[in-house]
C-alpha cells in the first residue's frame, strides 16, 4: 500500500521551492529505523526500504522539493540560503490527525547549495539523530529521527569521511528565515500565503482573531519562550539559533554543533563557530527574542491597520515575550527544586544556586538528581552532593534556606515531582564522540546502547549507570562542529 502524502506545501506558489530529485548513492545500507516514530506517524518500515531513504528511489506519491529560506547568521543577513543539502519528499497526515513532514538530509545537492556537495558525513547524521530522539524522551519539542542509512561512498570535509543520509520528521520546516526570504523580496502575496498556509497547519486558533497576523506572532513567541526555557532547565545549548534554525512550530530543529552542559557556567558556549558567545546557555531567551523581532518585520506589512497602530501592537506582543519566558523557566526550576507551590524569592533562590554552581563549576545534571536523591534519602551524606563542590560551604547556606522553604511540604510529593524535571540521562557531549567514532569505524553497538539509554531519561538503570557521569579529563569535549 502506497503512503498516503498529502503536500500542502507543494501546492503553494513555485518560487517557494525548487522541485529537485535526490542524487542516488553508490551502496545504501540501513543503520537504523524508528518502528516507533513510523507507528506514531502512520507509515511502514516496509515504505521505507534503503534505496528510498538514501534517494535512489522515491516512494509514489512524494514530490521531492527543497525549500527556499533566507536568515540571519550569528546576526548577518544572507537573502538566500535554503534547503542545500535536504529534500523534502512529502507531508504525512499521522493517525491523531496532525500533519508531519519526511525529509532527507544529505541527498545531494539543489540550487540552495552555494557550491556545497549536498552529502552528509555519519557523524553529524548520529549525532542529530541521538539528540533529537533523546530531546523527544526529555518531553521537549522537536523534530524526530526516523532512520539512518550509510551510503557507500565517502564525503569529504577536514578529511574523508563515511557518508550518510538522515531522515527527518518535522511538524514542518518553515522557519523565521522562510518569512524573511519573502519579506526581504517584498512579495507581500507570498507572505500571505504563507502566514495563511502557517496558520491553517500550525495555529488554527488565530484565524478567528481580528487581527489573524498579530495573533500569530502572540503564538510562535509563547511556544518559543517555552521551548528555551525547557531548553536551559534540561542544560541544552543550541548552538546556532539563527533565525533560518527557527521553527515556527516552536520544535528544536537542526541539531548541529548542539551540546549539553557539563560542568555548569551560562556563558558556556561549546560551538566551534560561536567564536563570540551570542548563542551561550544564559542567552538564549535574549536572542529568541530577537529572533521573534525578525519574524514580527515580516508580519507587520499584513496588518490591516495603520503603519503606526501596526507597528505598537506587534511592539505590545513582543514586549510580552520576556514574562512568558520569565514564567515558563520560574514554573521549571520550581519542578527541580521540588518547590510545589509559588512563594515569593523562589527565583531568587534560583539563581543563588546557579551562581553556586557556576562559581565552582559543578555538573548541571549531576547535580539536581543528587538533590533528588537527597530528598528522597532524607540523608544529605548519602546523597553524594557535597562530593560536587570543591568548597561546599555556600551550598550549605542555599541548602539551609532551600530546606526552610520546603519543610512544610511532604517529601514524596517533593521527590515525585524533582524526579519528573531532572533527568538522570542526558547525551553528554563525551558519549556522543564516543558513538560517533566508533560509528567511523563499523562499530555501531555504542549508538545503539546509548539511545537505549536515553530512552528512559528519568529512570534508573543500574546496568547503564556510567552513562550518568561527567567525562574524565582526557575525554572533556571542548567544542562541538556543525558538520555541513
Amino acid at each position: 500500500m502506497p503512503i498516503a502524502f498529502d503536500n500542502s506545501y507543494a501546492r503553494l506558489p513555485g518560487h517557494f521551492f525548487s522541485r529537485v530529485d535526490p542524487t542516488p548513492v553508490a551502496s545504501p545500507s540501513l543503520l537504523r529505523f524508528n518502528h516507533a516514530l513510523a507507528e506514531e506517524i502512520g507509515v511502514a518500515a516496509g515504505d521505507f526500504p534503503p534505496d528510498v531513504l538514501a534517494g535512489n528511489a522515491l516512494p509514489e506519491g512524494s514530490e521531492p522539493i527543497a525549500l527556499a529560506y533566507a536568515g540571519h547568521q550569528f546576526g548577518g543577513w544572507v537573502p538566500q540560503l535554503g534547503d542545500g543539502r535536504a529534500i523534502l519528499l512529502g507531508e504525512v497526515v499521522g493517525p491523531d490527525g496532525r500533519r508531519h513532514d519526511i525529509q532527507l538530509k544529505g541527498s545531494g545537492p539543489t540550487i540552495f547549495s552555494r557550491r556545497g556537495d549536498g552529502r552528509a558525513a555519519l557523524g553529524p547524521a548520529i549525532r542529530e539523530y541521538v539528540m533529537s530522539e533523546a530531546m523527544a524522551a526529555l518531553g521537549i519539542p522537536t523534530t524526530r529521527a526516523l532512520a539512518v542509512v550509510t551510503t557507500g561512498e565517502k564525503v569529504l570535509r577536514e578529511r574523508p569521511l563515511p557518508g550518510a543520509v538522515f531522515t527527518r520528521v518535522a511538524s514542518s520546516h518553515i522557519r523565521v528565515g522562510t518569512f524573511q526570504y519573502h519579506h526581504a523580496r517584498e512579495d507581500h502575496d507570498a507572505l500571505r500565503a504563507l502566514t495563511d498556509h502557517v496558520i491553517t497547519r500550525h495555529y488554527p486558533e488565530a484565524a478567528e482573531k481580528e487581527v489573524p497576523e498579530l495573533a500569530l506572532l502572540s503564538l510562535v513567541a509563547t511556544r518559543q519562550a517555552e521551548l528555551v526555557a525547557q531548553w536551559m532547565l534540561v542544560g541544552f545549548i543550541h548552538g546556532v539559533m539563527n533565525t533560518d534554525n527557527c521553527s515556527i512550530a516552536g520544535e528544536t530543529i537542526d541539531y548541529g554543533p548542539c551540546a549539553f552542559v557539563d560542568n555548569f557556567h551560562p556563558g558556556k558556549v561549546f560551538s566551534s563557530i560561536d567564536r563570540h558567545g551570542r548563542y551561550a546557555w544564559g542567552k538564549q531567551p535574549e536572542i529568541a527574542h530577537w529572533n521573534l523581532l525578525q519574524l514580527a518585520q515580516c508580519l507587520l506589512p499584513l496588518h490591516p491597520g495603520s503603519a503606526e497602530d501596526a507597528r505598537g501592537e506587534f511592539e505590545a506582543v513582543l514586549n510580552e515575550f520576556p514574562e512568558t519566558f520569565a514564567r515558563a523557566y520560574e514554573q521549571g526550576f520550581a519542578r527541580k527544586l521540588g518547590l510545589l507551590d509559588p512563594h515569593p524569592g523562589d527565583l531568587d533562590l534560583a539563581r543563588d544556586l546557579l551562581t553556586l554552581l557556576a562559581e565552582q563549576e559543578v555538573d548541571f545534571t549531576l547535580f539536581f538528581r543528587r538533590l533528588t536523591t537527597q530528598v528522597e534519602s532524607h540523608d544529605e551524606d548519602q546523597s553524594g552532593v557535597h562530593d560536587l563542590f570543591g568548597c561546599a560551604k555556600g551550598f550549605d547556606q542555599w541548602s539551609a534556606k532551600w530546606q526552610a522553604r520546603t519543610s512544610q511540604q511532604d517529601f514524596r510529593d517533593q521527590a515525585q515531582a524533582m524526579r519528573a524535571a531532572n533527568p538522570i540521562f542526558i547525551p553528554r557531549n563525551h558519549r556522543l564522540e564516543e558513538a560517533i567514532t566508533a560509528a567511523e569505524q563499523q562499530d555501531f553497538a555504542p549508538f545503539e546502547q546509548l539511545l537505549e539509554v536515553l530512552t528512559r531519561p528519568f529512570d534508573e538503570q543500574p546496568e547503564n549507570a556510567g552513562y550518568e557521569n561527567p567525562p574524565q579529563p582526557g575525554e572533556v569535549v571542548h567544542a562541538t562542529f556543525c558538520g555541513t
